[in-house]
Formats: structure tokens, C-alpha cells, sequence
């Protein structure tokens, strides 16, 4: 048995191994294939002498030797704020604060045509804590129920503002899950008006098509704020100092988790928030929605693509998109976060 698990512990960090050779920046394309094709090659000869007693621990011994070289080699790659960015993701957001007063730079508020058609505009604005009153979970499936991007749009009153935790790529990079285990691309906090980060998604993102839900959280103003915060603080350390994004650690619903932790109250971690697309389902079993209706109901009253097609441009789209009926919307009775004195 120990071998066996050995050996697939030398399977899994050797595949780790491959991939991540495959994608090796600093040599070309062949040499990066060379190596791969190497390093599959010792291994295999490694977990053949993992079954022979002779050769057993000569072969364990190599293999560590020339893993713990990738290991160092793999070390050397740091991130950067400093490339040919995309549009949508070359301006870093970042905060200023002082008191309950937080000014946030660079909200993003970009003017689309097509999803790829646009015309860039940033703002800044100052959030007062004090009117901090709602968080909604934004939910955008584009493949199926399993998988969703997640982000959280924070209330003062009429204001809204979106935070997206998404991979920063360069101007020749698509996305690739893949990718986002290997360094290859840098993580940014998105900071955006919702006519921005949801109308894009429900009104130009047409291959695939994406199908938008809002759901209202429910917790305290203490909570509210606590969290704020914490994003807020992450916003301006990528500020200071880039961090490669990754697909498992630090991806969207992950983020939002770790964000939360900061509350004593916070949900355990769960295969639900894995598989993103079941974070919403997690978020109600766990009493963080309105549970008055069963959740079949709740989500297909929580999807806005409509709503958000028909307010388009408007000045006044985040309120269009809440506009539900009223029971779709009811939070504690009044669609605001308690106080949270009254805990």
C-alpha cells in the first residue's frame, strides 16, 4: 500500500511536472516540448524503479533530484504589474480612506458597442460605510449549472459598486483553466459601475451567452462593512504588489470565501464553492438567502438578463435590475442589511 501511494504521489507530481514545462515561458516552444517529453520519460523510469527493490530508492532519489531543479527553476517566476494588458483589465483600481470615507480610484464604466467594441472610462467615487446597507451575490453561468463566475456588488443606498476577481491577462491571452494552475496569469480585483461588469455579461456577451443572477445576501451591517473592507485592502496590496492568479486557490468564489473569513460567522468551506456554480444552492441551504420559497423559485426569480437588456444604458440600472416583484426582493423585510446592534 505504501508503494502504491507512492507511486501515484510520483504519477501526480510528474504530470504536475509536464504541464508546467509545456508552459515554461522563458525557453521557445520546442525546448519546452523537449523537456516535458524528458522529464515524462524519467519519470516513467522512476515509477518502474519504484517496483523494482534494487532500484527502488536509487530511483525516488533521481526523481526528487530532478523535480526539486524544476521546483527551483519554477520559483524564479514572479509576477507583474508591468505588461501589455487587455483593456479591460490595464487599470489597477485602488482606495484611499479616511474615516468611514473610502474613495475608491478607477471604478470602471466602460461605454460598450459589442463585447469586444468599446470605449474605456474610469471614475473615482467616495462610499461612505456609514449608508453601507445591502451585498448582493452576482451568479453568470456561460457551460452549464456547474461552473459560474461569482462576484459581490456592495449598496450604499442607490450606489452600487461590483467587485470581480478575475485573471489579468495580456493582450494575446484567452483564458484557459489549464493556464490559471501555471503562472501564467496575474490576479486582479475589478472594481466596476454594475452598468459595466453585469450589463456586459447580459447584453453584448452573446458566444456563449451568459445567463445573469442577482441574489441579496443576508447578514448584519457589521458583517457588510467587514467584508468591504477586506476587499478593499486586497485591492490596494495588488496595488503595491502583483500576485499570479490560480485557478483553484484564487479564483472567484474562492476569493469571496476568503474575503468573508473575516467575519466570526463565516460558512465552512465546501465542494459547493469549488464547483461555483452551486454557491448560490450552498448560500441558501446555509440560511445567507431568503428562504421563504423553495431555491428553484428564488433562482428563476433572481435572473435579470431582461431586466438588465431592457435598462441598457440607463443612469439608473442598478435599481431597474432590482425591480422584481416584491417578494423576490424582500431581505428581513425591508431589503437591507440589520444593524448589527440588534445581534
Amino acid at each position: 500500500m505504501g508503494l502504491f501511494l507512492l507511486g501515484l504521489l510520483l504519477l501526480v507530481t510528474a504530470g504536475w511536472a509536464v504541464l508546467a514545462l509545456c508552459y515554461f515561458d522563458p525557453v521557445s516552444p520546442p525546448v519546452r516540448t523537449g523537456l516535458a517529453v524528458g522529464f515524462a520519460a524519467a519519470s516513467l523510469g522512476a515509477l518502474v524503479g519504484l517496483a523494482l527493490p534494487k532500484w527502488r530508492w536509487r530511483a525516488l532519489a533521481a526523481y526528487l533530484l530532478l523535480f526539486a531543479v524544476l521546483l527551483s527553476a519554477w520559483s524564479t517566476f514572479t509576477p507583474s504589474n508591468d505588461r501589455d494588458w487587455q483593456a479591460e483589465v490595464a487599470i489597477l483600481p485602488y482606495a484611499t480612506i479616511d474615516g468611514d470615507l473610502v474613495t475608491i480610484h478607477n471604478v470602471r464604466n466602460f461605454d460598450y458597442r459589442t463585447e469586444t467594441d468599446f470605449t474605456p472610462a474610469y471614475y473615482d467615487k467616495v462610499y461612505d460605510l456609514k449608508q453601507l446597507d445591502s451585498v448582493d451575490l452576482v451568479a453568470s453561468y456561460w457551460m452549464g449549472p456547474t461552473i459560474a463566475h461569482l462576484f459581490l456588488s456592495f449598496g450604499f443606498g442607490k450606489d452600487h459598486v461590483a467587485i470581480s476577481v478575475e485573471a489579468r491577462k495580456t493582450r494575446d491571452e484567452g483564458y484557459s483553466s489549464l493556464k490559471g494552475f501555471l503562472r501564467q496569469y496575474e490576479l486582479i480585483y475589478v472594481v466596476a459601475d454594475e452598468r459595466d461588469v453585469i450589463r456586459v455579461r447580459t447584453n453584448y456577451r452573446k458566444d456563449p451567452p451568459e445567463e445573469v443572477y442577482l441574489y441579496r445576501l443576508k447578514g448584519s451591517t457589521g458583517d457588510a462593512r467587514r467584508v468591504f473592507l477586506a476587499y478593499i485592502e486586497r485591492i490596494n496590496a495588488l496595488k503595491e504588489h502583483a500576485e499570479f492568479y490560480n485557478t483553484l486557490t484564487s479564483n472567484c468564489a474562492g476569493t469571496i470565501w476568503m474575503n468573508a473569513r473575516v467575519n466570526p460567522d463565516h460558512l465552512p468551506y465546501s465542494w459547493k464553492i469549488l464547483l461555483s456554480g452551486y454557491a448560490p444552492e450552498y448560500l441558501y441551504e446555509s440560511g445567507r438567502l431568503d428562504t421563504s420559497r423553495p431555491f428553484a423559485q428564488l433562482q428563476q426569480s433572481s435572473r435579470i438578463n431582461a431586466l438588465a437588456q431592457a435598462a441598457d444604458k440607463a443612469e439608473d440600472f442598478s435599481e431597474r435590475i432590482r425591480a422584481a416583484p416584491a417578494d423576490a426582493r424582500t431581505w428581513g423585510g425591508r431589503g437591507r442589511f440589520r444593524d448589527s446592534r440588534a445581534r
